[in-house]
């Protein structure tokens, strides 16, 4: 990563601490008050050995310092402890405002761009790249402050005690930064290739743990587990020269601190041999000013070695900022009208496309131009080779894609529809079932509001009820991440029936029986034919046998619609449908 692109990142996470202004102020204004703590403490401290060892006084008499000291260390605990919290709270509130605006953007986008990388890059970027960016927030924000108002407020208070002490503390001072920003750049990209390494680590062993079935009847065991073993080693080693860098910078830091400690200590010491006889304004040195720069000499530097501390989580943060940024610029902004328009709640949908182009994220045309008409409660069926375009179109009807030209539902623009009221008109049946909610009845229901009998009836059309009493809990049963405590063809079913159960006016269906045994594809195809006849209805299928009581079959090629018509009409025409039946009929004999 060179040097303009660190710089770019650093402003990038400065400008994120809009989210937590109040915190970061707060937790510099703690710190500060505990350095002017400090700074006392020590004049307590070196006041009372002063008056101990050189003036003899009563012990009896230094019982009031006494008490203001203890005071000082009370006061010093639970400041440090308000700014610890203060950091806390300015870090959670950064991440959490970060999240937000990543799984709004990511909602935005649909699955459709969703997909394009593993689902494991995705959790590295919401959880381990943005989690690293707490500890640079909750301390290294406030400590940079923090670096430059507590020294200089330790030389406030050493120059007028004496002169010499501060400038060697003023001179040394400078090298501590010097050093640790020569050993942060290498970190940062360290940090940078970590995350990097991380992120397909996380997304190639999801792919592996998913396709683990797959894998063992190909025998591809053994080879996979190698390729796991090998990103494993390079990520360990990656993160050895993360580690390695940071044990440097703390390493430095130390060196310099007590360089310049020790040389402080030199000169006392020769000053009370009578050796020096300068810094002290012609006074001579005292006891208390020897033990009060001594004292406040690590505490000068204590504040740079933090900054060097948390450096770390400053190298961290531009990793994996580098990460963000990109994600933020590269996904494409959804183009939203100046007002967009609310769709209320119709009996029927009618959907008319002229020259419709549907896009991909990246800009690239998957399918069109396409010019149609899916008139209210139709049925259609669309087929079509793989590649042809079909999935592309539905994705644009989902509103998961972009597009260009017209697409009017009930002579509204599609786009210019706000996207929750046009989810509320639609009904979706995929290839995979996806049941996030934690039981099956929630997962049929999905925040819908429940009707006992239409509730029955939806279940016995998809053929629940066959299954429900095998459930350990019925209709309380957890299906289990990913639905992997049922079967694919129980998965199925009840997707189908939150589609059926959800009050809509458009079902929109995506192969929805491929992969089924035949017992499931047949409740299935009998719920959705049943329900077809409802609304307005478009299927994408690869299953020619049953379309003949489809009223209209659209066949699509190379991203185009060449052919469209009644089953009898397609079936005589020469083209893809006559050549695909043709190919099934070979299949079959």
């Amino acid at each position: 990563m060179n040097k303009s692109r660190q710089q770019h990142l650093t402003r990038w996470l400065r400008q994120q601490r809009s989210h937590a202004r109040s915190w970061l102020r707060i937790a510099t204004l703690l710190g500060t008050a505990s350095a002017l703590i400090i700074i006392v403490q020590a004049g307590l401290l070196a006041s009372l050995l002063q008056a101990l060892i050189i003036e003899q006084q009563p012990r009896e008499q230094l019982i009031p310092s006494f008490g203001l000291l203890l005071l000082c260390f009370a006061l010093r605990a639970g400041l440090n402890y308000g700014r610890e919290q203060a950091g806390f709270r300015a870090g959670q509130a950064i991440r959490q405002a970060l999240r937000k605006t990543i799984l709004d953007r990511l909602s935005e986008l649909g699955p459709a761009w969703i997909q394009g990388k593993p689902a494991g890059s995705w959790a590295t970027l919401l959880l381990e790249q943005i989690e690293e960016m707490q500890d640079y927030y909750a301390r290294y924000l406030p400590q940079m402050t923090l670096a430059v108002v507590i020294p200089f407020c330790i030389l406030i208070t050493l120059f007028p005690l004496n002169w010499a002490a501060g400038l060697i503390l003023f001179v040394t001072a400078p090298l501590i930064p010097l050093f640790m920003a020569l050993v942060g750049m290498g970190a940062a990209e360290a940090n940078r290739r970590n995350f990097i390494a991380l992120s397909r680590l996380s997304g190639d062993f999801l792919d592996r743990l998913r396709g683990r079935e797959t894998l063992r009847l190909f025998f591809r065991g053994e080879a996979e587990k190698a390729a796991v073993a090998a990103s494993t080693a390079d990520f360990r080693q990656r993160t050895m020269e993360v580690l390695r860098l940071a044990f440097l910078s703390s390493a430095v830091l130390e060196f310099f601190a007590s360089l310049a400690i020790a040389v402080v200590a030199v000169y006392f010491g020769f000053s009370y041999l009578g050796e020096l006889h300068f810094g002290d304004y012609g006074q001579g040195v005292t006891l208390f000013a020897g033990f009060l720069v001594l004292i406040l000499a690590p505490e000068f530097f204590q504040p740079l070695r933090d900054l060097g501390t948390f450096y770390h989580a400053k190298a961290q943060a531009v990793g994996g900022a580098d990460t963000l940024e990109r994600f933020m610029q590269d996904a494409p902004a959804s183009p939203a009208p100046a007002e967009q328009i609310a769709f209320t709640s119709a009996s029927s949908l009618e959907l008319v496309a002229k020259d419709l182009q549907v896009y991909a994220p990246a800009g690239d045309r998957l399918c069109g131009p396409l010019t149609f008409t899916l008139a209210a409660g139709q049925r259609v069926a669309l087929v079509g080779q793989s590649g042809a375009g079909k999935s592309a179109l539905m994705n644009a009807l989902l509103g998961f894609l972009p597009y260009q030209g017209s697409l009017r539902v009930n002579g509204v623009e599609l786009r210019d529809i706000i996207r929750t009221h046009w989810y509320q008109q639609v009904a979706w049946v995929g290839q995979n079932p996806h049941l996030p909610a934690c039981t099956v009845r929630d997962n049929i229901l999905m925040n819908t509001s429940y009707d006992a009998s239409r509730f029955n009836v939806v279940l016995q059309a998809c053929g629940i009820n066959e299954f429900l009493q095998r459930l350990p809990q019925g209709l309380d049963t957890q299906p289990g991440d990913g639905g992997t405590g049922l079967s694919v063809g129980q998965a199925q079913r009840i997707a189908v029936a939150r589609a059926l159960y959800k009050s809509s006016n458009l079902l929109l269906l995506d192969e929805p029986a491929a992969s089924l045994d035949a017992l499931s594809e047949k409740h299935i195809m009998q719920a959705l034919n049943r329900a077809a006849t409802q609304q307005t209805t478009l299927m994408i299928t690869h299953q020619l046998d049953n379309l003949d009581g489809w009223e209209a079959i659209w066949v699509m090629h190379e991203g185009q619609l060449v052919q469209q018509g009644n089953w009898q009409q397609v079936s005589a025409q020469p083209g893809p449908f006559k050549q695909m039946l043709q190919h099934r009929q070979q299949e079959i004999a």
